[in-house]
């Protein structure tokens, strides 16, 4: 190669996360896995929430790093989008990747400004969420379809979504393409760390485990009721000898009134243990690795990271039954509606864990390979 002609690097501007190095949620664990494999013709630059950041990097895996003194989550989000896409079209970049709706009402605006090309992963059909009020979800509603109407490409992370975005926007997308990727869940490894092992004295017994935010459409109060109700469930069975299990849940209780209400509920229960949120995948992984079970209570949303990770991990999982979490575990695992449920297939299907487990973990590494998801995002930068 010709030093003097080097060959012009495809400038990528994402939008919408809180930043890199990711320590929050599934948008930043899907940037910094996507820096991992970046060609060498593509120069990314990922907008980060200042506030978050004691230290502040200018560069991570070969990515410019810009900050915004902004909160990247809640109501500020939708001006924190705005100014980084802002700012992504000042500093001249070739694509705006954008994670999520929140901001993408002000896409008209900046479709007026910028002749590149626009990407939008929709994210989990956020105005749906119990969380938010009414005028929220109408707003959100309204930043999805301009969303649709203002990106060239519509990413969604699970088959019920791009099957949702395909009916709902059926004139608007006639023309445009509607792209299905998933996530990885490859970064996961099993962890063995004897030090650990006093710090959660859990481990040694039989547990199921749980990781998510603490939001009401993860059905938290479901699986917390089940795990409570097990010990009178056991009593019924007329001398049936089965393993009792306990219940690990990690999440951010104190963020709502909803978590505060479950933990002042259930902490006292023997068999269940709740946990603070933990940013470090090293302690998560061994707290996952030793599970026997996984459950999952997501119900909105499209692929979420933590089932494709339990998934990779080989656990046995029980899901909630919707279509997102279908598709993601392609109809391979057990799934419930009810906390009586959840009791039912633990007492009564134990003999199938072993089976789902080992069809979990074929399906994670087939699907939800971080380099496989990095090579179908790069793809989309050439169109």
């Amino acid at each position: 190669m010709n030093d003097k002609n080097p060959v012009r690097k495809t400038k990528v501007a994402v939008i919408g996360t809180v930043g890199v190095p990711a320590c929050y949620g599934g948008f930043e664990s899907l940037v910094d896995n996507l820096l991992d494999y970046t060609p060498p013709d593509v120069e990314y630059t990922v907008f980060c929430s200042a506030p978050k950041y004691e230290k502040r990097l200018e560069t991570y895996k070969g990515a410019h790093l810009v900050y915004l003194d902004r909160d990247a989550n809640g109501v500020s989000s939708v001006l924190y989008d705005y100014e980084g896409m802002k700012r992504a079209v000042a500093l001249g970049a070739d694509v705006i990747l954008v994670l999520g709706v929140s901001g993408c009402m002000f896409l008209p605006r900046i479709r007026r400004r910028f002749k590149g090309k626009i990407i939008t992963n929709i994210d989990g059909l956020e105005w749906r969420r119990d969380k938010w009020k009414f005028y929220a979800k109408w707003l959100l509603r309204f930043s999805e379809r301009q969303a649709v109407r203002h990106s060239d490409i519509i990413i969604g992370d699970n088959r019920g979504i791009t099957d949702y975005v395909k009916t709902a926007y059926k004139k608007l997308v006639q023309k445009k393409r509607v792209e299905l990727i998933a996530y990885g869940g490859d970064n996961v490894v099993r962890v063995e760390d004897d030090l650990l092992f006093e710090e959660y004295p859990f481990v040694r017994e039989k547990y199921a485990v749980t990781v998510c935010r603490i939001e009401p459409e993860n059905n938290v109060h479901l699986i917390l009721e089940a795990f409570a109700s097990f010990e009178s469930a056991l009593e019924n069975l007329l001398g049936k000898t089965l393993e009792k299990y306990t219940l690990v849940v990690v999440g951010n209780w104190e963020k709502s009134e909803y978590g505060h209400a479950l933990k002042e509920k259930y902490s006292a229960f023997p068999n269940i243990h709740l946990l603070e949120s933990i940013y470090d995948s090293h302690r998560v992984n061994y707290i996952r690795s030793h599970a026997s079970l996984y459950v999952h209570g997501h119900s909105a949303g499209g692929t979420n990271p933590s089932l494709v990770e339990a998934m990779n991990l080989g656990l046995p999982i029980l899901a909630f039954d919707c279509v997102y979490n279908r598709a993601t575990t392609e109809e391979k695992c057990l799934y419930w509606r009810t906390a009586e449920d959840i009791v039912n297939l633990i007492l009564e299907r134990q003999g199938e864990f072993k089976r789902i487990a080992d069809d979990m973990k074929e399906a994670g590494k087939r699907l939800y390979s971080w380099e496989k998801i990095a090579d179908l995002y790069n793809a989309l930068w050439k169109i």
